[in-house]
């Protein structure tokens, strides 16, 4: 490709909008423009680069067994009705009529397409196990759409998702798509870690998160420093804890007027804040109940939700607080409480003996607590608390350590939900109509591209891993206009380069050496090679890549023996 003749457009301003680096470098780039609020154009630098993320998660899921399909991005009402998440998913569905007022959603997901195109063609077992995927265009109307492409409305996404005849199949399918991107991740050159996570709105008895590791990443993933243990914040586990050590306090009552915070009364007390306990108030359908975790720790909300009965909840209003434990909050506590109120203990805090907690009575705590002589034993005990950087991991292997991530990529067990509400069944080996198990695969194509930026990038610009970038190779040319002979050897570099197998781009655009360079450097690309009058005197070519400090001089045959070795 000669630039002259190419849709370039840089820009040295930085976007006033423009919060990530990858938002910023992407629009200062030319790869995007926005068109309205998540809705973004790719310029033909952008597709190129979108293309070579295609092009590996392609090669990849085909290797795998998977086999490419496509479905429509705009999906009848009457579908998701089947699986009741025409209500339950939410303002992210953006739902439309037609002409005939017809209703449909713009997709955000396809598992109703997919099972019901799985209802119409798969007929036996012998048919099983199978893997569909696509890389289509996807919608989900944010609140409030942000930073660039990494949460746009609309994005471009690969899905995937399998039917098997077991559950066992099920599994061999989910660790070979585990595998699977693993080596996609890897390929692309990018840093990442597999966790567990939580199904969300997809759904699903298991799955798993791939996060690309950035400081601007909007989740939290927890690992250990011992072990290949990783899970998002909102399911990571500690160690259990010890067992509960004998009580040696006399349970009082002390006074704490203006002292209604943990952090406040632990200071008052003189006392580690870990002796304390934290009462959050929340309303189930069954009623109130008293969630309990230690004063230095928080509620993980998304466990809570998952504890039985919990399902829903919302936190109580100071009304419900007083009526059900007669004090206004910062003062609430379990001991006293009507036997009608459920107690929902963390693990820390049912471990602990001689703590502290609100005494339900404005202007006081009770110290010296201990379960089972004091208080009933919790009605559950659970894990209902976010880990800290320190914690010792779960399975026993060194500490939990904290770090950024953006996630690119989930794989999920959805077992037989959908099949058994969109009533898709094959005939197994004995005749028998069966709901096949499916698994759920995804990959954010587009958001790849956004994350690869975050975890590449200096100054200058973009530093894009080899397989991601445009070009591999730039060719610049210095004056070729008052020297025919530099544009001459130029373009037979160029072609020579591309004719071995080694993708490059001639920049012919006349420009000044430094806007040349800094447009090179800008769109990231890995390897530069400048022909100039010079150069063609000594014999030389300079050579710099884009991670170097500096240039180098090289013949022809040292420039291509190091552009093949990259």
């Amino acid at each position: 490709m000669r630039l002259s003749q190419y849709h370039l457009r840089t820009s040295k301003e930085t976007p006033a909008d423009a919060e990530l680096i990858s938002h910023k470098l992407m629009l200062k780039a030319g790869m995007i423009r926005k068109l309205a609020a998540g809705l973004y154009t790719w310029s033909p630098l952008g597709l190129r680069v979108l293309r070579r993320v295609e092009a590996v998660i392609r090669e990849e899921m085909d290797a795998a067994g998977a086999v490419e399909m496509l479905m429509p991005t705009i999906q009848p009402r009457e579908l998701w009705e089947e699986t009741g998440r025409w209500q339950k998913f939410g303002g992210q569905l953006l739902k439309i009529k037609d002409r005939k007022e017809a209703e449909y959603c713009y997709g955000p997901t396809a598992e109703e397409v997919i099972t019901d195109f799985a209802r119409n063609e798969l007929a036996s077992y012998k048919q099983l196990p199978v893997n569909f995927y696509q890389i289509q265009t996807k919608f989900r109307d944010e609140i409030r759409p942000r930073f660039g492409i990494m949460r746009a409305r609309e994005f471009l996404m690969k899905d995937a998702y399998s039917f098997h005849i077991s559950d066992d199949d099920l599994l061999r399918e989910y660790e070979n798509m585990l595998a699977t991107y693993s080596r996609i991740f890897t390929r692309l050159g990018l840093k990442f870690r597999a966790v567990q996570a939580d199904s969300g709105a997809i759904g699903g008895e298991d799955s798993q998160e791939f996060h690309v590791l950035a400081d601007s990443g909007e989740d939290a993933i927890a690992f250990s420093d011992g072990s290949d243990y990783a899970a998002n914040v909102e399911l990571a586990r500690a160690a259990e804890p010890g067992p509960r050590p004998a009580a040696a306090e006399t349970m009082r009552k002390v006074e704490t007027p203006t002292q209604k915070t943990c952090e406040d009364v632990a200071g008052l007390l003189g006392i580690p804040l870990a002796r304390t306990a934290k009462s959050i108030a929340i309303m189930t359908e069954a009623g109130f109940v008293l969630a309990l975790v230690r004063g230095d720790h928080a509620v993980n909300e998304i466990k809570l939700a998952k504890v039985p009965g919990l399902a829903g909840y919302r936190m109580a209003s100071e009304a419900e607080i007083l009526e059900s434990l007669g004090s206004e909050p910062g003062f609430l506590g379990p001991i006293g409480a009507r036997k009608t109120i459920r107690i929902v203990a963390d693990r820390e805090v049912a471990a602990l003996a001689d703590f502290v907690v609100g005494a339900n009575q404005n202007g006081f705590h009770i110290t010296g607590v201990n379960w089972g002589r004091d208080l009933p034993e919790p009605d559950i005990v659970v894990d209902i608390r976010n880990i800290v950087a320190g914690d010792d991991a779960p399975d026993g292997k060194g500490k939990l350590a904290i770090v950024r991530g953006i996630e690119v990529g989930h794989v999920f067990q959805l077992g037989r939900r959908y099949a058994e509400a969109m009533d898709c069944s094959v005939l197994d080996e004995t005749g028998k109509a069966v709901a096949p198990a499916m698994g759920c695969y995804g990959i954010g194509v587009s958001r790849i591209v956004a994350a690869a930026i975050e975890q590449n990038h200096d100054d200058a610009g973009i530093l894009w891993p080899e397989p991601m970038a445009p070009w591999r190779v730039a060719v610049c040319m210095i004056n070729p206009k008052n020297d025919a002979a530099v544009a001459a050897a130029a373009s037979a570099l160029y072609l020579e380069l591309n004719g071995a197998g080694i993708d490059s781009v001639l920049d012919d655009r006349g420009l000044r050496a430094g806007a040349m360079f800094a447009d090179i450097e800008l769109i990231g690309i890995p390897h530069r090679v400048v022909v100039s009058e010079r150069g063609l005197a000594a014999g030389t070519f300079e050579y710099r890549a884009r991670n170097a400090a500096d240039s180098e001089n090289l013949d022809r045959a040292a420039l291509l023996e190091r552009l093949r070795a990259a």
